[in-house]
């Protein structure tokens, strides 16, 4: 075992999972204005630091993705922010890319950059304590979309930033995700999302990424927000592990789904349901966002020095989390 397969392996085994709070400062502000909580440097801090510090990231999440401004902050406790996050037994990560931007001759469609320089913005960040990092490459369906113009920048970015992180020592999360926003079916959704996995392990191999020390990021499949034919969550779990065992090659260790948009008992649901018929050999778990932290962080702005609910309800919404991906999560369990 290579040490990156290790410490993969640590941040997605015994039910455990990711906590996605790497928010930019601009969408942190946007999540807590909706809530009428002022954003500063200081809201940020505590709201995480709520989170951070609460009984169940021991249990239930074994790694937590941070965004440059949080890394850097110093909690009340006088401790980092890393070093909270390692008190608890999880690793800290670090979002490294700057961020999806127009892809130029393709109208509608992104590239996400953040190549330039990269290489000494990643040994800044294993010296404050991050052991994996997170890119996010994002598509839209349409008639004509993804093009393979996306598909194939997007997937080399990916793997240009996964060999920079494995070099020094990190564990690369590969996030490809393909958007609900449309009208598109499953089905759509199914054969655009293996096109894109495919591409992405195609470019992983091709820059030599030891693929025993990434963890996979993809969205479940889904029919498009606005379609009319809505998906069973069997039917979810059905088509996510046939999209996945079809299209992800064996010595990768685990994956970890995105929310994607789905609310938090949505994504927990389909989650429970792909554990209960996985057959492959992959860990599945989640690397929530919204779906772990929106519900604490509607508690936490009636009352922000009401560190104990909050931290109540984070407790619960990431003990459901780590019961789907034992596959005994049920509605009874949620609504205890």
């Amino acid at each position: 075992m290579s040490e990156l397969n290790i410490i993969a392996l640590k941040i997605i085994s015994n039910g455990k999972g990711i906590l996605a709070a790497d928010e930019s400062n601009g969408t942190m502000t946007k999540r807590l204005q909706d809530v009428n909580v002022l954003s500063t440097p200081e809201s940020r801090l505590l709201f995480r630091q709520t989170l951070f510090s609460s009984e169940s990231i021991k249990d239930c999440i074994g790694g937590i993705i941070l965004y440059d401004e949080t890394i850097n902050q110093i909690t009340s406790l006088g401790k980092s922010i890393p070093e909270l996050i390692l008190s608890s037994g999880s690793i800290p990560g670090i979002k490294v890319d700057t961020g999806a931007k127009e892809l130029t001759n393709s109208p509608g469609e992104k590239i996400t950059e953040g190549l330039d320089g990269l290489r000494e913005r990643l040994k800044k960040y294993y010296n404050l304590g991050a052991r994996f990092t997170k890119w996010r490459g994002v598509y839209s369906i349409s008639n004509n979309k993804p093009s393979k113009l996306a598909i194939h920048t997007n997937a080399h970015a990916l793997a240009r930033y996964s060999s920079l992180a494995q070099e020094n020592g990190m564990v690369p999360i590969v996030e490809p995700e393909i958007l609900m926003d449309g009208n598109h079916s499953a089905d759509t959704c199914l054969k655009k999302t293996s096109e894109v996995i495919e591409k992405c392990f195609e470019e992983l191999i091709i820059h030599k990424v030891d693929l025993s020390g990434i963890i996979l990021k993809p969205n479940m499949i889904l029919a498009g927000k606005q379609s009319k034919s809505k998906l069973s969550s069997e039917e979810v779990a059905e088509k996510t592990l046939k999209c996945l065992s079809d299209s992800v090659p064996t010595e990768v260790p685990g994956i970890a789904f995105l929310s994607g948009g789905q609310s938090d008992i949505e994504a927990t649901e389909n989650l429970n349901l792909i554990n209960k018929n996985n057959k492959t050999k992959f860990i599945m778990t989640y690397s929530f966002g919204r779906a772990l932290q929106q519900s604490a962080l509607k508690i936490w702005s009636k009352n922000i020095n009401d560190i104990k609910e909050t931290q109540n309800t984070f407790n619960h919404r990431a003990t459901m989390c780590s019961l789907a991906v034992k596959g005994k999560w049920s509605k009874k369990l949620e609504n205890k």
